[in-house]
């Protein structure tokens, strides 16, 4: 997921994909402790996209 993606989307909606995102970063991780995770990788792409919502909702909270 691109920045410019991220920073279209509404606070609510934003809301609602970290949700889904900490979700599926939880079941990839117990994937990969059970070595069933094909493409660790994934997991670092998911904790990316969060960091990316997170700092797009914290900018909108301050008004940049």
């Amino acid at each position: 997921m691109k920045a410019t993606e991220v920073r279209a989307m509404s606070k609510d909606e934003l809301n609602v994909k970290l949700d889904g995102l900490k979700r599926d970063l939880f079941f990839l991780r117990m994937q990969h402790a059970t070595n069933q995770l094909d493409n660790p990788i994934k997991i670092s792409e998911v904790k990316r996209s969060i960091a990316r919502i997170k700092t797009v909702l914290r900018e909108k909270e301050l008004g940049l």
